[in-house]
């Protein structure tokens, strides 16, 4: 009895006539008659007679800390409730004292102590593995997030270094292999490569992915006898270092497979040590039962993080594969475009992340996370997606007249040649009739003459057909001589009169500027409310549920003049203001358009400054869009 309260760090605090008695019975427990100066940071058992000698001070204390409290009754005073002492109180020891009594009673406390202890323990921990499985669920780059599984399980098991390996499949072979993919050290630095080792018994990691065994080794020099893995001193000889405790793990997904293994390396005693070959034995300790059970749960939160960022990622990366198989399809329908929608995409991503760099200006507090650069980016190469709901003909019309109607009008004017040719030579057999041979050969120059000048005259209006067809700027006068080759009529085969050109036809040569009538112009333009209909159709996160709004909105000008719902600039996204200068500039300055000329950039870039200066386009962002030179990226 005497050890054990001794041990237990049991400490009298008593006056009147039970001192001596208690003194009896716990003779080697320490009498101390006041606590001012007692050490409550150490567990300790109170053995006391009188309320007056816990004041408040010490009641908050003993309240605060891991201390037990055994109140001395007298005579008379048993079965008095806790609560009378406003102070917490253990049990209690009445008169007369025994020794037994006391001995468990001091054990009892010393056991509600460890107890306390051990579920105090168990909470920190607890709240140590949440708050690591949380940053663990929130982070999404991979990299940052191997380095922060490795740093949590050294930190919290006091680690000096530590590995992570994971399995992978090795294609050529068609086997499983394990992969060092990253080590943490910091005694040593070590330069890090990557490689691979088969999944076997040869080596401590490999052999816990081959078992799913946890290996807790105390020293790595000296395994156990029947150990059937391995360890090499080759590196602690290379980097002059002592590995000496270890505990490896498997680290398995949500279905129990293991996905790869989690070693730490030389437990110490103090966190700031730095471990060499020569003070190994001192610094280092093996790794507690504990550890194992904690990093055993932290490596499968970490796996399941993993396996959850890899499965983000390959489904990011289908729906990745989806947007550019979709332009890629969208395009092929306009080979002439080919390219735009990605070139635009480029443009704005650039110029968005141009705005997020600047401090002065409009936009000096416009700032795009990672999410939102995203959303850009989608929203800018899936503008154009709505010409699928658009006619081909209409989309890659490249003159005024569809090839179908130009073919019939030519058509139509050879017919017309014929026509005069068969005039005049039926002229020509008349007259030689009528005349003679000799009259005929001395009038065969007027023949040939009016048969040219009718012929010419039909190339002559056919050549202004076709320059009207272009998609040129019509001059005014070209108006009245195309109303009058309407007017201009030949006989079909059944002798009736019609028209050279038709009036649709004239009306379809007469556009002003471009290839589109206003029927055409308007279907081209609903192309935005396709885009809009088919990109609320995808069930987008809430990170880029903004994207049908700003790809339908990168036709929009400031002063309300866009389409397709004539919104003014307060409304118009910055985003879509981005992608409305991207798409211009990529307009103008592309090779790939049949029917306009590629203008230089620098001609490119006088047009979108005119459009700028007419309230248009946002020129704050054209001054960014020329000063960090956006528009380079895509020349």
């Amino acid at each position: 009895m005497v050890a054990s309260l001794v041990q237990n760090r049991v400490f009298i605090l008593a006056t009147f006539v039970t001192t001596t008695e208690l003194g009896r019975v716990m003779p080697l427990a320490d009498k101390i008659s006041s606590l001012e100066e007692f050490d409550f940071s150490l567990p300790a058992v109170l053995v006391g007679d009188s309320p007056r000698l816990f004041d408040l001070p010490i009641r908050q204390a003993i309240a605060a800390h891991q201390v037990r409290v055994l109140f001395v009754l007298a005579d008379g005073k048993a079965g008095l409730p806790k609560e009378a002492f406003g102070f917490p109180i253990f049990g209690f020891l009445s008169m007369p004292l025994y020794a037994l009594v006391a001995e468990k009673m001091v054990q009892a406390a010393h056991e509600n102590m460890r107890l306390g202890r051990d579920l105090s323990s168990a909470f920190a921990e607890i709240d140590v593995l949440n708050r690591i499985g949380a940053a663990l669920s929130a982070e999404r780059d991979i990299p940052t997030l191997l380095e922060m599984i490795l740093q949590k399980s050294r930190d919290i098991t006091l680690s000096d270094a530590g590995a992570l390996y994971f399995v992978e499949e090795d294609e050529k072979a068609g086997t499983r292999v394990l992969r060092f993919s990253l080590t943490q050290n910091d005694s040593v630095h070590v330069a890090f490569f990557s490689f691979t080792i088969p999944i076997d018994t040869s080596r401590i990691a490999s052999y816990v992915a081959l078992t799913g065994d946890v290996l807790n080794i105390q020293d790595a020099y000296h395994l156990p006898d029947d150990a059937q893995y391995g360890f090499s001193k080759d590196f602690d000889a290379k980097v002059g270092y002592r590995t000496k405790s270890m505990l490896t793990v498997p680290m398995r997904n949500h279905t129990g497979a293991i996905i790869g293994v989690l070693q730490l390396i030389n437990r110490k005693r103090n966190q700031a040590s730095r471990v060499t070959p020569e003070n190994a034995e001192a610094v280092v300790c093996p790794y507690p039962v504990s550890a194992e059970r904690l990093i055993l749960s932290l490596a499968s939160q970490a796996a399941i993080a993993l396996e959850n960022n890899h499965l983000i990622q390959e489904i990011e990366n289908l729906f990745e594969g989806f947007v550019q198989a979709s332009v890629m399809a969208i395009e092929a329908r306009d080979p002439t475009t080919s390219g735009h929608s990605f070139r635009v995409k480029t443009l704005t991503v650039a110029l968005a992340r141009a705005v997020d760099r600047i401090d002065t200006g409009q936009y000096a507090d416009t700032k795009f996370s990672t999410e939102q650069i995203r959303e850009i980016s989608y929203a800018s190469v899936l503008h154009d997606f709505g010409k699928v709901g658009v006619r081909e003909s209409v989309l890659v019309k490249a003159n005024k007249l569809y090839p179908t109607q130009f073919d019939l009008i030519q058509q139509r004017f050879n017919y017309v040649r014929k026509a005069i040719q068969e005039k005049n030579t039926k002229r020509r057999l008349d007259y030689v009739l009528a005349k003679g041979c000799d009259a005929y050969l001395e009038s065969l120059s007027s023949f040939e003459n009016e048969l040219q000048e009718s012929i010419q005259e039909i190339d002559d209006y056919f050549a202004f057909m076709v320059e009207c067809n272009r998609p040129t700027v019509l001059a005014e006068g070209n108006f009245q001589r195309l109303l009058d080759l309407k007017s201009h009529y030949y006989q079909d085969w059944n002798g009736v009169d019609q028209p050279l050109l038709t009036g649709d036809e004239v009306r379809l040569l007469s556009i002003p500027k471009g290839t589109l009538d206003p029927s055409e112009r308007q279907e081209i333009e609903s192309h935005v409310n396709h885009t809009f209909k088919f990109l609320s159709t995808i069930p987008w996160t809430r990170e880029l549920r903004a994207i049908p709004e700003i790809a339908r909105a990168h036709h929009e000008k400031l002063d309300g003049s866009g389409y397709p719902l004539q919104l003014t600039a307060e409304k118009i996204p910055v985003q879509s203001r981005m992608m409305a200068i991207s798409d211009i500039f990529d307009a103008l300055s592309a090779s790939d358009r049949p029917y306009k000329k590629a203008l230089s950039a620098e001609a490119s870039l006088n047009i979108i400054e005119s459009e700028v200066k007419r309230n248009l386009l946002d020129a704050e962002l054209y001054r960014i869009f020329l000063s960090f030179e956006i528009w380079k990226t895509v020349l």
